[in-house]
C-alpha cells in the first residue's frame, strides 16, 4: 500500500491530515408531506429516529431497515469544530447521498447537490462557530426514471435485475480543515511514451506570490503485498527520486516531472501492471516564500491504455482481459459495503479466482475500493448508473453527473475503461433515432475530451454507437451455440447483420465496424435450482454440472479467436439474481481453485502478437 494511506481515509487519491470522519449516529427524520423546510427543520430539528451513517433507511445496518419509498429524509448531528480564523476553511464532504442533497449548518443553508454517486464538497466556514455545530442535510429522491438510478427499482417491489433502491446519504461524510489557500485538486497523468508525469493544479487563491511543488517518491511499502495491512501514519517515507516546482499563479497551474533514465533502480520507470501493481508516492506542497500553506500526499501508477491492431494494450502490451461483473451490494447493506475490509474481501476472491479485473456495474464504487484495486492490480471498468426514460432532463442530468465522476476517479490506474452506458437503458430507440445516437456518440467524445487515453465504450451490449471496445452481450449455455451464435458469423458484424442476442442488431444504424477490439462483457449467469431467485438459462442441480458449464463457455469465449477478453456474470448473489460465484454472504460455492484453473487455462489460440490465451 502507499506510504501515506491510512485505512478508513475516504479519498486516498488526495490526502491531508487535518479530517474527521463523522460516520455513525446521527438524528434522521421521513418527511412524507415534505413540510421540513417550512416547519424549519434546518433549525429545530425533530426527535425520534436515529440512523447509522452511512447506510441509507432501506438496509438492515442503517438502523432501520424500511424498503418503502419515502420521497424526503433528513439527518442531524452535533459536531465539536475548532475556532476558524482567516486563513482557513472548514470543507463537508459527502462521498454520495442519492438524489438532491442540501446541507445546513446551524440553521444556515450553505449549499446543494444533484445526484447519487459523487462527491459532494461544500464550504461551510461561513455558518461555522467555535464548539458545538448543528449540520442537517436534507435529501429528496424520486421514482423518476429521468435520473440516473443504476440498479434501483423505480416500482414498489423489485423485480428481474432491479433491486431495492438507496435513499439518502450511502456513503461516508467527514469534514476537513484546509488552507484558504489551498490545492483544490490535479490530474495526474503518467506518460509512459514520453517518460513523464504531468500534473494540472487547480489552486484556490493563486497569486504570484505562490509555488506549488510536486515530490515523487519510492514507495516505502512492499508492492507486492496482499494482505491489507494498515499504514501508520501520514508521510512519505520512501527514497525521495525527483521533484518540479512552478508559480502558482493561475487558478490552473501545470507542470511535468521527466523521469531520468537513473533515478529507479538504474532502469528507469517502474511500470504499473495486475502482475506488478507498483505505485509510486507523490507529495504535493503549496509555499508563499519559505511558509508551507498546503501539502497534501497521492500516489501514480506508470500505466498507458491504448488500443492498436484489434487488440487493447496496456503499456504497449496486449492485454487479454478477464473481467467479471460487479455490482457492489451486500444483503445487511445495500449499495454500501459494511466496511472497508468488505471492499478487499472482494478484491481479494476475485483475484483468487483467477480474474484480472470487474465491470463494476451500475454504480460508482467507494474511493477506497478504487484505492485497493490500484494496490492489489485489479482492472476496473467504470461504468455509470443508467437513467431508463430519454428526455431532456435525462441528458443534462447524465452529463453533468458523469463528468463529475470521471473527474473524481480520473487518476486511479486501476480504471482500464469508461462505460458510460449499458445494453440501451435510457434510449431504446437508439438503433433508428438520430437524437438518441447523438446523446451516446456526445458522451463518447466529451469522455474523450477529458481523457483521451483508455477506451470509452459507447453503448455496452449491442446496438453500438462510437466506441473504442465493441462489446457483446450473450447468455448461450453452450459451447455449440456461443459458436453458431459468433464463430462463423463474425463479418457479419461490419455489416450490421450480426444479432449479438438473438434479436440486437450490433450496432445502431449508421454505425458500423471500424477494426476496434471485441470483447463479449456479459455472459454465464449460471444458477443452481432454486425457489428463491434466477439466473440465466437452465438452473444447475450439482457443482459437477455447474462447473461443466463454466468451463463449456469460458473456453468457447477463449478459443474465438477475435475476442480479447470477457466479462463473466457475476461476482456474487445480488438479492433476487442468484447466479453469483459467491453466495452474497461472501462465501464461495465452488471451489476457487477450480474457477482459476478454467480462467487462467491456455486454450491454444493466438492474438495477432503471438500471446497464447
Amino acid at each position: 500500500m502507499t506510504a501515506s494511506y491510512q485505512k478508513g481515509y475516504p479519498r486516498p487519491m488526495f490526502m491531508r491530515k487535518d479530517w474527521e470522519l463523522l460516520d455513525g449516529e446521527w438524528d434522521f427524520a421521513f418527511d412524507d408531506s415534505l413540510e421540513g423546510r417550512r416547519k424549519g427543520w434546518a433549525e429545530s430539528f425533530p426527535t425520534g429516529l436515529k440512523i447509522n451513517v452511512p447506510f441509507s433507511y432501506e438496509t438492515e445496518l442503517s438502523g432501520i431497515g424500511d424498503t418503502s419509498h419515502h420521497p424526503a429524509v433528513w439527518y442531524h448531528r452535533t459536531v465539536d469544530l475548532a475556532p476558524l480564523d482567516g486563513s482557513h476553511r472548514q470543507i463537508l464532504h459527502i462521498e454520495g447521498s442519492d438524489y438532491e442533497t442540501e446541507v445546513f449548518v446551524n440553521g444556515i443553508y450553505c449549499g446543494s447537490h444533484k445526484g447519487a454517486y459523487s462527491r459532494y464538497s461544500v464550504d461551510i466556514s461561513g455558518a461555522v462557530r467555535e464548539g458545538a455545530n448543528d449540520i442537517v442535510i436534507a435529501v429528496s429522491d424520486s421514482k423518476d426514471r429521468s435520473q440516473p438510478r443504476g440498479k434501483q427499482r423505480w416500482l414498489d417491489d423489485s423485480y428481474g435485475c432491479w433491486y431495492v433502491q438507496t435513499t439518502g446519504i450511502w456513503k461516508s461524510v467527514w469534514t476537513e480543515r484546509v488552507s484558504a489557500v489551498r490545492i483544490d485538486g490535479v490530474k495526474i497523468t503518467p506518460s509512459i511514451t514520453d517518460s513523464r508525469i504531468d500534473f494540472v493544479f487547480e489552486i484556490e487563491g493563486a497569486s504570484d506570490e505562490l509555488t506549488v511543488e510536486a515530490v515523487l517518491s519510492e514507495s516505502a511499502s512492499d508492492y507486492a503485498d496482499r494482505d491489507g495491512i494498515e499504514s501508520g501514519s501520514f508521510g512519505i517515507s520512501g527514497k525521495r527520486l525527483t521533484s518540479v516546482t512552478v508559480p502558482a499563479s493561475l487558478k490552473r497551474t501545470k507542470a511535468s516531472i521527466h523521469m531520468d533514465g537513473e533515478v529507479h533502480r538504474g532502469w528507469g520507470m517502474h511500470t504499473w501492471t495486475p502482475e506488478d501493481p507498483y505505485l509510486y508516492d507523490l507529495e504535493f506542497i503549496l509555499r508563499r516564500g519559505d511558509e508551507i500553506l498546503d501539502r497534501v500526499y497521492s500516489y501514480v501508477g506508470f500505466r498507458e491504455y491504448g488500443i492498436r491492431n484489434g487488440n487493447v494494450l496496456l503499456n504497449g502490451v496486449p492485454l487479454y482481459q478477464r473481467l467479471i461483473l460487479d455490482q457492489g451490494y451486500w444483503p445487511k447493506s445495500g449499495l454500501t459495503a459494511p466496511s472497508e475490509d468488505a471492499l478487499i474481501e472482494d478484491i481479494d476472491k476475485t483475484l483468487a479466482m483467477g480474474y484480472n479485473g470487474v465491470r463494476k456495474h451500475q454504480k460508482v464504487e467507494d474511493e477506497r475500493f478504487l484505492y485497493w484495486c490500484d494496490v492489489k492490480g485489479l482492472l476496473v471498468w467504470s461504468e455509470f448508473g443508467a437513467a431508463y426514460e430519454f428526455s431532456d432532463d435525462a441528458v443534462q442530468d447524465f452529463t453533468e453527473q458523469w463528468m463529475e465522476a470521471l473527474r473524481q476517479n480520473y487518476n486511479h490506474p486501476c480504471i482500464a475503461a469508461w462505460t458510460p452506458f449499458n445494453e440501451s437503458w435510457g434510449f431504446r430507440q437508439i438503433p433508428v433515432r438520430k437524437d438518441q445516437q447523438a446523446f451516446a456518440d456526445g458522451i463518447y467524445h466529451l469522455t474523450h475530451a477529458f481523457d483521451p487515453q483508455r477506451p470509452v465504450i459507447g453503448n455496452d451490449g449491442w446496438e453500438q454507437t462510437d466506441t473504442d471496445i465493441v462489446t457483446w452481450h450473450n447468455y448461450e449455455e453452450s459451447a455449440e451455440l456461443i459458436f453458431e451464435r459468433f464463430g462463423a458469423r463474425f463479418d457479419d458484424v461490419a455489416s450490421g447483420r450480426l444479432y449479438v442476442n438473438g434479436k440486437k442488431s450490433a450496432f445502431a444504424d449508421g454505425h458500423g465496424y471500424e477494426g476496434q477490439p471485441v470483447m463479449v462483457t456479459e455472459f454465464g449467469g449460471i444458477a443452481f435450482a432454486t425457489d428463491r431467485g434466477w439466473g440465466y438459462g437452465s438452473l444447475m442441480n450439482s457443482e459437477e454440472e455447474f462447473l461443466k458449464r463454466f468451463d463449456d463457455v469460458t473456453t468457447a469465449i477463449k478459443k474465438l479467436p477475435f475476442v480479447t477478453g470477457y466479462c463473466y456474470t457475476q461476482l456474487t448473489d445480488v438479492q433476487q439474481e442468484v447466479n453469483g460465484l459467491l453466495g452474497a454472504d461472501r462465501n464461495f460455492k465452488f471451489d476457487p481453485e477450480k474457477i482459476r484453473e478454467i480462467n487462467l487455462r491456455k486454450v491454444g489460440m493466438r492474438d495477432p502478437y503471438g500471446t497464447v490465451v
